[in-house]
């Protein structure tokens, strides 16, 4: 098991039936789920984590395939890795950890494995706050020439085994850091300590094949769920938080009005937009927190969150 990489938070490695989960696990309070997005790790919420864990029992995971977790290869219908497999690991996380409820946070990926723990385990989650996210089915819905060429790497993840597999080998370090280079504004908001820590997961064969197998089960599987789920009436029930980039979304129509269409009538629906990039943890996490702790003191409240806390 690796060593923590969160300053005061321990490290674990839980079996969760065909996946092993790592987290790092810090702070006291109400339990508080984070989850990071593609292509990086837990290691994702290293500004914001600390903070949180003033006030909550902070767990930052690792999603299946991802980072120091385990998972299944990939199968023909990419059912090991639809969000509905990787939420159904994090609900287990959370649950051998000893909590039955609690509040989550996701970042990209993350976030979509976040909406499908809302959807088939409403009763374990408490409040969900989407970071860069709106859902999967209205993501495809706005594909456009706009979409595909700032967001390839849909399409190309998305392709039969073995082709992404096979161009993402051939240079992994060049790779992550071109992607993580376009993801940002301020490529010095990742730190060489994280940077190492994503380049050191990314460069094992396993966690690619899971992030690619993420990026097919969302053109497909993940598709044909949320697609049923919206037809039939499946909807958020808990208060929902989206955070996203300065100018990704046109006034009229923000995150929150499409969050808004997922959620239940009366669900409480907020969110603001943060003049950044998309890795916003690591580019402006005081701002990140100044949404966050207030949307968890209305809807998680822990008695030591009477007020915000900032990064010293």
């Amino acid at each position: 098991m690796t060593r923590a990489f969160i300053d005061g938070f321990e490290p674990r490695l839980v079996d969760v039936g065909e996946a092993r989960i790592f987290a790092e696990i810090g702070g006291s309070g109400p339990p508080l789920l984070l989850l990071h997005g593609y292509p990086q790790t837990h290691a994702a919420w290293h500004r914001v984590a600390p903070v949180l864990a003033r006030h909550y029992t902070v767990v930052a995971a690792d999603l299946r395939g991802y980072g120091d977790s385990l998972g299944p290869p990939g199968d023909p219908l990419h059912a090991a890795h639809s969000k509905r497999a990787v939420a159904a690991d994090q609900a287990a996380l959370m649950r051998a950890l000893g909590f039955e409820r609690f509040a989550v946070i996701g970042h990209d990926r993350g976030a979509r494995v976040a909406h499908r723990l809302c959807l088939d385990h409403p009763e374990r989650v408490a409040a969900f706050g989407s970071i860069t996210v709106i859902p999967t089915v209205d993501m495809w819905a706005r594909a456009n020439k706009d979409f595909g060429l700032k967001s390839w790497h849909w399409f190309m993840l998305a392709q039969p085994f073995d082709l992404p597999e096979r161009l993402l080998a051939a240079d992994p370090a060049f790779f992550l850091d071109w992607t993580l280079r376009n993801m940002v504004r301020r490529f010095d908001a990742v730190t060489p300590e994280a940077h190492a820590e994503y380049l050191r997961a990314f460069s094992r064969e396993s966690v690619r094949h899971a992030m690619i197998e993420d990026y097919r089960a969302a053109a497909s599987i993940d598709l044909e769920h949320d697609e049923h789920g919206r037809a039939t009436g499946e909807r958020v029930r808990c208060p929902v938080h989206v955070l996203w980039e300065r100018g990704r979304f046109p006034a009229e129509r923000t995150p929150i009005h499409i969050w808004r269409d997922a959620t239940a009538e009366g669900t409480p629906v907020g969110g603001g937009e943060i003049d950044c990039g998309h890795l916003m943890m690591e580019e402006a996490p005081e701002a990140v927190l100044a949404e966050l702790l207030p949307f968890l003191r209305a809807h998680w409240p822990s008695p030591s969150a009477a007020h915000p806390s900032h990064i010293p």
